[in-house]
């Protein structure tokens, strides 16, 4: 009889064709999913022909998606997804995303249904923990690691610890997943979770939209995880219907499993929280840097860039103007979230209070394009890292926080809670 065995164990186990695998083993894995982006593909290609390597093991089982600087911003962003879309092409790879039917990585992909429960998921992006959401094992990785699963259809890894973070309580107004995640980062720090996959339970997760749900497994890696993961629902399968490309596999962690830690979390008590420079842990309460002058606002990325969260956005903006001076980009994380903002009325909203609109694009987050900081500056933005330079001019300074926050810092000018604009 197998021993007790939390969800990543299951998941891990079910992918080696093993009846248990526990937490510092040394396994192969078959994967579901490879993935990459412009910037990391291009890598991932050239070791994959260093090596002498023809075929992808399975072209209808690796994602390239084109969207850290698309629409592309100079030559040479332009020649590396001419690379990767030739690739592509070459490849017969079908779930390759270029402009006009691209999106986010991390916002596309279980949009799609391309990513489902119980996968094992490794892409050439530290956020792609992102689908531990829907309960599935998902890890960044090196180009080189990428390069080598596109042709084995195989990963090789340390089977993680897990820590358990179980949030009680309900989540007061205006607190949303973004805040959770921030709050849990700033008890544990950057640090706090290395090599282990995050296990986000409790009520008020039990409580949360899927949205939510992404934004917490996305930042999981800005605490150092493995991983990020939340046991399949109810909530989790009524988003996945529909959408599922292939049949999904549920598990769900015994309630003897060992867990490296387990942590406590009354989640009625968390406030709107801000992660000031140049780390996601120097988390605060919003209202601590009520006052702070902000340049630039940005709504949007794989962390904060779904439809919940531009509802958010244009609840605290719809019949208001953005603050003079101050620069407000929004940046629906997918086309079709993008067609169903206009469909709502959120696209007029935001060009009404005077914000900007992009296409679906990664650009300001990295500091790529579409949003770039001068000297002196800050941004408050949904994104999810703030280090020196993250966001342009290593002199600028980026705080995270969550669509109400942001939104709201945008009306008024200054760090702001929603309850400055919405009372």
């Amino acid at each position: 009889m197998a021993e007790p065995m939390t969800i990543t164990e299951k998941i891990l186990a079910r992918a080696c064709g093993l009846e248990e695998v526990h937490a510092g083993e040394f396994v192969n894995a078959k994967l579901d999913l490879a993935l990459a982006n412009d910037i990391t593909a291009p890598l991932a290609i050239n070791e994959f022909r260093g090596a002498g390597l023809e075929k992808v093991w399975d072209p209808e089982r690796v994602a390239l998606v084109c969207d850290h600087f698309v629409p592309n911003k100079d030559i040479k962003s332009a020649e590396q997804a001419k690379q990767v879309r030739d690739f592509a092409a070459e490849q017969g790879i079908e779930g390759f995303f270029d402009v006009g039917r691209m999106g986010i990585e991390h916002v596309i992909l279980p949009e799609l249904g391309i990513v489902v429960p119980g996968d094992v998921v490794i892409g050439a992006d530290s956020h792609t923990c992102t689908y531990g959401a829907l309960g599935a094992f998902a890890t960044g990785v090196g180009s080189t690691d990428l390069a080598a699963g596109m042709a084995t259809g195989e990963v090789w890894l340390r089977v993680p610890e897990t820590v358990r973070f179980v949030y009680s309580g309900t989540l007061g107004r205006y607190v949303t997943g973004k805040d959770l995640v921030l709050d849990t980062i700033g008890r544990i720090g950057v640090d706090g979770a290395l090599y282990q996959a995050m296990e986000f339970a409790g009520e008020a997760v039990a409580a949360m939209p899927m949205s939510g749900r992404f934004t917490m497994c996305n930042m999981a890696i800005e605490a150092g995880g493995k991983s990020g993961i939340i046991e399949p629902d109810e909530v989790t399968m009524e988003y996945v219907s529909g959408r599922a490309r292939r049949e999904p596999v549920l598990f769900s962690s015994d309630n003897n499993a060992v867990y490296a830690d387990v942590m406590e979390i009354d989640a009625g008590a968390v406030r709107p929280q801000v992660a000031k420079p140049h780390l996601p842990s120097n988390a605060v309460d919003a209202e601590e840097l009520s006052g702070m002058d902000i340049d630039q606002v940005v709504i949007g990325s794989c962390t904060n860039g779904r439809m919940d969260d531009l509802r958010m956005a244009a609840e605290v903006l719809k019949g208001r103007k953005v603050a003079p001076g101050v620069r407000t980009i929004i940046i629906p994380g997918s086309q079709h979230i993008y067609q169903q903002a206009i469909k709502e009325g959120l696209v007029d909203i935001f060009i009404d209070a005077e914000a900007a609109v992009s296409t679906p694009t990664c650009g300001p987050c990295l500091g790529g394009h579409m949003g770039i900081l001068a000297a002196g500056e800050r941004c408050v933005a949904t994104t999810n890292r703030n280090f020196v330079g993250r966001m342009g001019h290593p002199e600028s300074e980026v705080y995270l926080a969550g669509p109400y926050v942001a939104a709201a810092t945008a009306v008024t000018g200054y760090v702001s809670v929603p309850e400055e604009v919405l009372a």
